[in-house]
């Protein structure tokens, strides 16, 4: 490697404060849009309309940066809206004639991410539309996943591994008498890579292994967390339900139908890297094409998993950047009063995980924040978590 090439792969981190400012602005964007998609959750709204309208929102407001700059920069959707509810795991983005509602008391995962430059911040946040607080079984779900969030939060830290990290969530979601849901990877993320190679497992087992890595300074990373109150063993209903798609660059077949064609086309010049919903493209063709594209491995799909019916899922998704100076968490959104089940109060393991700092130069010092002006929506003990954490959470 030249010493140009080897300045410019070293500026590509957050060594160079310019690829701070670009994660940064596009977490401000995503949490806006998650804020703008929340606010319309209400009995009887359309899925497929709150899905666009966040991604027209992401759409809009990167749109509106680097106008007037010489090189042309990519902005955007860096993952289309998903609106997956109640036992519906994640990646449901309907189509446009699409006419399922939400409904009172639907428990509602909101999944969307946003890149400028192709430094990308991804976010997701599990709702139920209900007033008041949030009981029984549901706060129980979304509490293990909000307490997994921050558990791991504390431990994706330079010089920790990947295993440690597995290993403590599943714990958490245990003591909420809940399962962390198999299959579900947190990924580092890269310029224009969603998926990174650096990866940390929600469950371990013989299927799904992965290489242990240490975390490292200046890395950037998706913490993926799914719970459930059934088995986190979720399986594919429907293949007709899958609509989010990723071109997979370094495949190449010849397409035999012209329909397939036609609509691989269309997705390298519009999507060449991202992922997308089938909803952007020419729809009347899209189904037939697609199906060849992924048959040929030149799509990588992402499948609507679903539990059992009346199995609960919650679902916290945050971008995180290993700093210097400690972890940004640069994506999230308050959760609703959760009045769980379970306490976590005496389990001194979580306890002492919640109790680690974020900072490098004030270990240990973000208890001391707890009850912060901003911070009583939470409940005390299990959403205790999120109090930790108020120096480090960013709220649209």
């Amino acid at each position: 490697m030249s010493d140009d090439e080897a300045r410019e792969e070293k500026e590509l981190d957050l060594t160079s404060p310019d690829v701070v400012t670009k994660y940064k602005s596009a977490a401000e964007i995503v949490n806006k849009a998650l804020q703008l998609v929340l606010s319309q959750c209400k009995p009887k709204a359309k899925i497929v309309d709150l899905c666009e309208k966040g991604d027209s929102f992401i759409r809009e407001q990167t749109g509106n940066m680097y106008k007037n700059v010489k090189k042309k920069i990519e902005r955007g959707v860096a993952f289309p809206t998903c609106i997956s509810v109640n036992n519906t795991v994640c990646h449901f983005s309907p189509l446009g004639n699409d006419e399922i509602v939400l409904e009172e008391n639907d428990i509602v995962k909101i999944d969307m991410g946003c890149h400028i430059d192709g430094f990308i911040a991804v976010v997701a946040h599990t709702h139920v539309i209900q007033e008041g607080p949030v009981t029984g079984r549901a706060a129980d779900v979304i509490a293990a996943a909000n307490t997994a969030a921050e558990v791991a939060l504390r431990l994706v830290r330079p010089g920790r591994k990947n295993k440690d990290v597995t290993e403590a969530i599943q714990k958490v979601a245990a003591a909420y008498d809940c399962k962390i849901v198999e299959g579900v990877l947190s990924h580092q993320l890269k310029q224009f890579v969603i998926d990174g190679n650096k990866v940390i497992l929600s469950v371990g087992s013989p299927e799904t292994r992965v290489d242990e890595v240490e975390f490292e300074e200046n890395e950037v990373y998706a913490i993926d967390i799914v719970t459930s109150t059934g088995e986190g063993k979720p399986k594919l209903l429907d293949e007709k339900q899958t609509t989010i798609y990723k071109r997979a660059v370094d495949k190449n077949y010849h397409l035999k139908m012209k329909s397939s064609r036609f609509i691989f086309s269309e997705i390298s010049q519009k999507f060449p890297i991202m992922p997308f919903t089938a909803r952007a493209l020419e729809e009347k063709r899209a189904r037939l094409g697609l199906v060849e594209c992924v048959n040929h491995d030149l799509l990588q799909p992402y499948p609507v998993l679903h539990e059992k019916p009346g199995d609960l899922v919650a679902h916290i998704k945050f971008t995180v950047l290993l700093m210097p100076n400690g972890s940004d968490k640069i994506t999230s959104h308050p959760l609703q009063q959760l009045q769980p089940t379970k306490a976590i109060d005496d389990n001194p393991e979580i306890k002492a995980w919640l109790a680690l700092g974020t900072k490098s130069k004030k270990k240990g010092g973000g208890k001391k924040k707890k009850g912060k002006k901003g911070d009583a929506r939470q409940e005390s003990a299990e959403a205790e978590p999120m109090d930790t954490a108020a120096p480090n959470s960013t709220s649209a």
